[in-house]
């Protein structure tokens, strides 16, 4: 497989990453993930295990009607079975209870991932927050 063949496989496994969570579909989220997935940068704490971050998410997802990921292209380095990734993302999120309120993140994902017999799998996923907005 040719390295660009790689990218193209990361940046469709960030854009079904993306595209699970906006559509509430969590068998698609929980695939993107290595089972022993490491999650950074959510919260205060380090989530271990693909699992835990899937129901964690879907739990989260319960107080927004919508939201939408917005991925931009990847810095990618590929090295044979592993790579990792920079992917800037606004995430616009429709708060449930707010009439119409909505919060905005603009952030970073740093991401390792891993080349598995299913294909690329996410093993190490960090968010960067760079900024937020929340309108009433």
């Amino acid at each position: 497989m040719s390295e660009a063949d790689d990218r193209r496989q990361l940046q469709d496994l960030m854009l079904s990453y993306a595209a699970a969570v906006d559509d509430r579909d969590m068998a698609r989220y929980r695939a993107c993930f290595a089972d022993d997935v490491e999650i950074v940068g959510f919260g205060e704490a380090i989530v271990k295990g693909a699992d835990t971050w899937t129901a964690s998410v879907e739990s989260q997802l319960e107080a927004f009607s919508a939201t939408q990921h917005l991925m931009s292209p990847q810095l990618a380095t590929v090295s044979d079975d592993a790579a990792s990734a920079r992917t800037d993302v606004q995430a616009l999120h429709v708060l449930k209870d707010g009439d119409g309120a909505m919060f905005t993140l603009w952030a970073t994902y740093l991401t390792n991932f891993i080349r598995t017999a299913d294909g690329w799998k996410i093993a190490r996923h960090e968010l960067v927050i760079r900024a937020t907005q929340q309108t009433p």
